[in-house]
């Protein structure tokens, strides 16, 4: 009698996967989001920093929690709920050292890079929105600077230094951008104290005041014409700041 003889089943390859689930695969990671730790100690570098351009720090926010506080609080005896306006006015009162704070640090920032060549190009590049900024497209060897930004409202022609050697690089900067700008309107301002200037501290409200004038499609389509324009000046040399506050100024 013939004996039966069983055939082996054949091997799963671990090679083609059979008979294993198919590995998913990994995602890259984001970047790690700053721990509680992390956060409280750059508020105590922030807060340290301030209080040291900034002496009277410590008065004014025990001032802005203390207004609405007891002013809250006092209402709230007055109409006899001083525990539910004692809280609101508690959380009104964090608000406005938050707040406080903020201007504070930022007024102390800008004093410190105000009058270096180059500071207002790190005032433009914190600007929130749709706006594209060229530091130095032109310059003079006394450190005038002329910075382009562009964003909903057209060109913005941006100087610094002397009024009257500003103006000249103004000019030859719109000279440039007639080509490529059309109809597109062209705004030109000097950073400064002098009459008809604008304030460093005031730079960026100046911007975001401007009228919206064009969409933002055309802004993407003007900006990659500017950039086929012949590359911006190298800086002259001098301190340029480039670490400044985020947000806007007031």
């Amino acid at each position: 009698m013939p004996t039966l003889r069983r055939t082996p089943k054949p091997a799963t390859s671990a090679a083609t996967g059979k008979g294993s689930k198919p590995s998913k695969a990994k995602t890259p990671a984001g970047p790690a989001k700053p721990s509680r730790g992390e956060r409280a100690q750059q508020i105590r570098t922030a807060f340290s920093l301030t209080r040291k351009g900034d002496p009277y720090l410590v008065l004014y926010l025990v001032g802005a929690f203390l207004v609405p506080f007891v002013l809250l609080l006092s209402l709230g005896l007055l109409i006899s709920h001083p525990v539910y306006l004692g809280i609101i006015g508690f959380l009104a009162g964090l608000v406005a050292v938050v707040a406080v704070f903020g201007r504070r640090m930022q007024k102390m920032q800008y004093s410190q890079v105000e009058g270096q060549p180059g500071a207002a190009a790190a005032v433009l590049q914190t600007v929130r929105g749709n706006w594209r900024v060229t530091p130095a497209v032109g310059f003079t060897r006394e450190q005038d600077l002329v910075h382009r930004v562009l964003g909903l409202p057209g060109v913005v022609l941006v100087g610094e230094g002397s009024p009257v050697r500003t103006r000249g690089l103004i000019a030859t900067e719109r000279k440039k951008l007639a080509r490529f700008l059309g109809d597109t309107p062209v705004y030109d301002v000097m950073v400064g104290d002098g009459e008809g200037q604008i304030p460093l501290k005031d730079l960026q409200k100046h911007l975001l005041k401007l009228p919206r004038n064009i969409k933002p499609a055309l802004v993407n389509d003007l900006d990659r014409k500017l950039k086929a324009m012949a590359p911006a000046l190298p800086i002259p040399k001098g301190p340029m700041p480039t670490r400044m506050p985020r947000g806007r100024m007031r």
